[in-house]
Formats: structure tokens, sequence, C-alpha cells
């Protein structure tokens, strides 16, 4: 078996989920000039199909008292490196393929932050927005009533993601305790007065403003001189606008499914503040007056020029024309989101060579936070604020460090997407080697 008889076997065996597809032939294509040892190969076939997936019916009530019914998933996709770790999605979105992709990248960007974690993703179909409190907490310990005998501390350690904050966490957290009659940390990114790390909230996004920060070294740029377009106004963009501002950027957009606020002089903290509140109000971005801001609809790169370009929404939100648009200005373009280009728009942004980061390595932050979080667990004894920061900055530098030594290429360019590809594979492989896998 080669790896361009394994690309074609996975177009064929993974046609009916694209994103999956999307995923997996990114990768291959990204190891194939390193991937000569048939063993090796091998292993990355049985490491294309997740180890277990687990799916289960979710029954809640509602506030009128009527029963509601959603589909949950675990996708634990590798525990080679270690316990499976990946965060939980509850959007309406949220499908099979979706988490077997989502997983499937969790297992490389897990393996980049070098801590013991192995890949896994999870979630359901339900979607929060309009939900009341209290139909949160029915839905979210009804979920764990049927996922809890799957996770455990050093099995399978969920954390948040689109739609899971802390909040529903906890909710998670509270039926788990009294299922289990234990306070294991079985969950991460839940909040610090039961057992969750300073820092997880903010750990993502100042991850990404300090991968980005060490991008513009190697390019001899400095974040401070650079104006920047960020999509999205979740956790994630909300977090990377914040570090990016304190390091001295001009932030000019952050966006909503509609459209998107562009200030270009650049937003404030204060500004910020502002749309996190809109936000947790449920409103959209258009509702709120920013002095030197206006609201456009669509999508913000198809429209302003940018040196840097951080897409942190959801996957394949920057189609091929959107890429050709951002590549005209763009010095940096860094991931927030997993997988934000399709596999069209990636394409152009490559040959372009600008350096691009994939959300594996750019976006690894707060999956190491995580795993800091489970070592404050199972040693009772929790890190400062400093302390956390200053572990995940260190732990960015070195997943851009392994990037650039895996990515280098012959005219002194970084393939960011290849570095990162092959680093993390080769460390799942060694794993699976050791384990006679």
């Amino acid at each position: 078996m080669t790896i361009e008889n394994l690309s074609a076997r996975a177009t064929q065996q993974y046609a009916s989920s694209p994103l999956f597809l999307q995923a997996v032939l990114e990768v291959l294509e990204s190891v194939a000039a390193v991937m000569t040892n048939a063993d090796d190969v091998a292993r990355l076939t049985r490491l294309l199909m997740p180890e277990r997936v687990i799916s289960f019916k979710v029954v809640w009530s509602d506030d009128a008292g009527n029963l509601q019914h959603n589909i949950g998933y675990r996708v634990q996709h590798s525990s080679a490196l270690g316990t499976y770790k990946g965060g939980l999605r509850f959007d309406s979105t949220v499908t099979l393929d979706v988490l077997q992709f989502l997983a499937f990248e969790q297992t490389f960007k897990n393996a980049l932050t070098g801590l013991p974690l192995g890949g896994a993703k999870g979630g359901s179909d339900f979607d929060p927005k309009g939900k009341s409190d209290r139909e949160l907490r029915n839905f979210c310990r009804a979920f764990m009533v049927q996922l809890h005998s799957d996770i455990g501390l050093d099995r399978d350690v969920p954390a948040g993601d689109i739609g899971v904050s802390g909040r529903e966490l906890g909710y998670m957290m509270g039926m788990y305790k009294e299922l289990a009659r234990d306070s294991a940390g079985v969950l991460s990114g839940k909040p610090p007065i039961v057992g969750g790390s300073v820092g997880r909230v903010e750990a993502t996004g100042h991850g990404i403003a300090y991968f980005a920060a060490c991008m513009a070294d190697a390019q001899a740029l400095s974040l401070s001189a650079l104006t920047v377009v960020i999509s999205g106004a979740g956790n994630v963009a909300e977090h990377t606008a914040r570090k990016l501002i304190g390091l001295g950027a001009t932030v000019q957009t952050l966006s909503d499914r509609q459209g998107y606020l562009f200030k270009p002089a650049g937003f404030s903290s204060i500004d910020i503040d502002a749309i996190k509140k809109c936000k947790e109000n449920k409103d959209d971005l258009q509702s709120l007056a920013i002095t030197g801001a206006t609201y456009h609809a669509g999508k913000p790169w198809q429209a302003v020029a940018a040196d840097a370009y951080f897409p942190c929404a959801t996957q394949n939100e920057v189609d091929e024309a959107d890429a050709r648009t951002m590549v005209k200005t763009a010095k940096l373009i860094v991931e927030g989101a997993n997988m934000p280009l399709t596999s069209a728009a990636q394409a152009v942004v490559r040959a372009s060579k600008i350096p691009y980061a994939p959300g594996k390595a750019s976006n690894a932050g707060g999956v190491a936070v995580s795993g800091f979080e489970m070592a404050q667990n199972a040693a009772h004894y929790p890190w400062t604020a400093v302390q956390v920061e200053q572990a995940l900055h260190a732990t960015m530098k070195e997943i851009h460090g392994q990037c650039v030594q895996a990515g280098k290429q012959i005219d002194g360019t970084i393939d960011y997407v290849k570095g990162a590809n092959i680093a993390g594979v080769q460390k799942v492989l060694a794993a699976m080697r050791v384990l006679g896998w």
C-alpha cells in the first residue's frame, strides 16, 4: 500500500463524509514525501478509522414539559498517545461527518502539544440558541447520563466547543458527580470553582495570537504594524482579538452569521466588551452601535483589505473566491477555527507562499491548557494565571518550532500545513510502533 493508493481508497471509502475526507486527504498529501516505510503506511491506514464511535439518543424536557429528542455522539479517534481528548459541540450543524473530521484533526493537534493526549470529539445536534437556562441544564444532564460510562480521567476527558461553555460543562460535571460519585477531572474547561483551570476560557485565542507572533518574527514582521481581519465573535474570536490588540495589532473586524462590524481605526478592548455583551444577549451585531464602526452584510474578507486574516468562526467558511481576495494583501493567514478554508481556498493560499497556519497548530492552545487542567486535577493543586499563561506561551512557541522544522522548503519558505501534519503524524506513528500497533 502506497500513500497514493491509500488516498484513492479513502476517496472511495469516505465519499459520503466530505469534511472527514477533506481532512484526511490534506494529511496524506502532506506526508506523502516522507512516508516511505511500508509498515508506517499500514499504521496510517489503521489511523484513518476511529477506534470507537459512540452514538446515543438524548431525551430531555423543555420548559413546557414536552419531551424533546436529540442525537449525541462521541468519536474516540486515537488513544495512541494517551487519554482521548477533545471538545463537545452543541449546534444544529453537528453530524457524524463533522465530528469525525474534528476528532481526526484533534489527534494531530494534541500530538503537537507534546502532552500525553489522544484525539476525540463529540457533541449533539441540540441547538442551545433560544433555550432557557433550565432547558440547557436539562439537556446537559440528560446528555451526561448517556455519556458518563464512556469517559474518565484516564479514558476520555471531553472539553467545550461551539455551544458548550463553562456553564454547560458545569451542568454536565454536576450530573457526572451524581452518577459516578467521584470528583475526578473528567471534563476540562469547567469553571475554576469546581476544578477548572484559570486561563482556559482565553487559552485558544491567546495561543493563536502567540503563534501568529512567532510567524511574524520568522518573517521579520511586527504584529503591532499589522491590520487584522477576524471572522466570528465567539470565544475564540473574542480572545484572539483581545490578545492581538494587547500586542499592538489593529483589529478591524469581528463577524456573525449575517455580516461583520468594520472599524478602520481598530477596535478597543471596550469595543470588544460591548460585542461580547451583545452576543451574550443573543443579539445580532447589526444592533450594536460602536463609534467609528459600521455593519456590513456578508463575509469580511470579501471587502476588507488587511495585512493578516484570522478565520475564527467555523469549518469551510473561506471559499476559493475569498482566498483570492485575501492573498492580494495578506502577509499572514492564521486559522482560528478548525479547517476554515475549503480545499480550493487552501490551494490558493499555499500557492501564494504567504505564511499560512493550519488550525491544528495555531489553535492548539485550548487543548494545551485543557491538558494543564488535567494535571492540576490529578495533583489536586491549582496553577496561578501567570503559570498557565507562561506554559501556554512556551507551548505555542514549541509547536511553531516543530512546524518550521518539518515544513521548511527548498526555497526557504515554511509550509506550515505540511510541517504541522508531518510533525503530528510522526509522533502518533512513533507511539503506535512502541505499542505494537
